[in-house]
């Protein structure tokens, strides 16, 4: 069996780190698949491992802007795929091809959660967003399978579908090895100075739906109540979102001196972000599957965590939860954590525990057996289809 890979849409972000990672603990053999090729930009496939069973397809098409990538989706890759392909899997939920069978996945949630969608207002992301439900929404009722990363992803877009996908499985991404940490000791309040204060880390996109201002708006509050605290921010942003931002900051804490704004970093930075850490946040409204989250957990940090979504079935019991629209619940959830030592204790081993099952062996292995699985279940399909529709 050759499988096909459409990474027309993969440029970036958890989509390239899923697929690289996942094609680099791969072992197709196992579940029937001799050969993987792969389509893609020229930057897609320089982060691709090197496999003797797996071909990088460089389309020059696809190096240009998105009308040129949608050009090739639509008329080259079904010519590709019936040419070199017995399945072809599209991980960025966007079908074009007629091409059968195929295998999708679900990576965003935002095109399917209306009040989250709607904090974008009347705007190219807003416009983006429902185009995106709309295509994303064919994409899964055409599929001969669909990959979850979350329960709470599957549940919630089948219900916006109104029907269950035919054929789905849950199977979250996993996370690289340098992010594991043994829970170290724990400070008591006491022991904090402002020469080594408790640090609080919220690695994240500024975004809408991330709610940095909230969680500085708290931290400032707890600040002001005496307490030796720094908070560091860090991740890319969404212009608006970092304007709402910088004002609360500018408002707040205008020397900079409890909350720090790093901007984006390399993802290998990140191990010594979480090592120098006392507790982590995570305070989106909207998540598929929260891998961000799922780093800080095998770090070894306690963690203070949003009430929505997925993130109680990633996190369950280990996290000390809050409203993530509500600075006062932040407040209380992380004063909470400050002031006791033994809850930051049982959050950071709860939640290093809970890691361990995010492996990206774990989800190569399921996922190409899902692909396999579809391929035979298509097949047992259609030649009955032929005996019935016979003369």
């Amino acid at each position: 069996m050759i499988l096909g890979i459409d990474a027309s849409n993969i440029r970036g972000g958890g989509g390239l780190t899923h697929l690289a990672e996942m094609l680099r603990a791969a072992h197709p053999h196992q579940h029937g698949i001799d050969h993987v090729c792969v389509w893609a930009s020229t930057e897609t496939l320089s982060k691709l491992p090197r496999r003797d069973w797996l071909e990088p397809s460089h389309q020059p098409l696809l190096d240009r802007n998105i009308l040129f990538r949608l050009f090739w989706q639509r008329y080259h890759l079904g010519k590709l795929a019936r040419k070199h392909c017995d399945v072809l899997f599209v991980p960025g939920a966007l079908i074009f091809s007629p091409f059968r069978p195929v295998v999708t996945m679900s990576h965003n949630m935002l095109p399917f959660e209306d009040r989250e969608r709607a904090r974008y207002g009347f705007s190219y992301t807003g416009l983006r967003l429902r185009l995106l439900c709309q295509k994303q929404s064919h994409s899964f009722r055409v599929a001969d399978g669909v990959i979850f990363l979350s329960d709470y992803a599957k549940r919630t877009i089948e219900a916006r579908l109104g029907c269950n996908v035919q054929r789905s499985a849950t199977i979250p991404h996993g996370i690289s090895s340098s992010f594991v940490r043994t829970p170290r000791s724990m400070r008591l309040p006491e022991e904090f100075t402002p020469e080594r204060p408790f640090r609080m880390l919220y690695v994240s996109i500024v975004d809408m739906y991330k709610h940095q201002d909230k969680v500085a708006a708290a931290v400032a509050r707890l600040k002001s109540e005496g307490h030796p605290i720094v908070l560091d921010l860090v991740g890319p942003a969404y212009r608006r979102a970092l304007r709402v931002l910088d004002a609360t900051l500018a408002k707040l804490d205008p020397g900079h001196d409890v909350i720090r704004y790093h901007g984006a970093i390399d993802h290998s930075e990140l191990p010594h972000r979480y090592s120098e850490s006392d507790l982590f946040i995570f305070a989106s409204s909207c998540e598929n599957l929260p891998n961000i989250l799922i780093e800080a957990m095998a770090s070894g940090l306690p963690i203070a965590c949003s009430d929505r979504g997925p993130m109680p079935e990633v996190l369950r019991d280990a996290g000390c939860y809050f409203d993530p629209e509500d600075s006062d619940s932040i407040y209380r959830a992380l004063r909470q954590m400050y002031l006791d030592r033994d809850v930051r204790c049982r959050s950071a081993k709860r939640a290093f525990e809970y890691a361990q099952r995010y492996t990206w062996e774990a989800c190569a292995d399921r996922t190409l057996a899902f692909i396999a699985g579809a391929v035979a279940a298509r097949s047992s399909v259609e030649p009955a289809e032929a005996v019935a529709n016979a003369p």
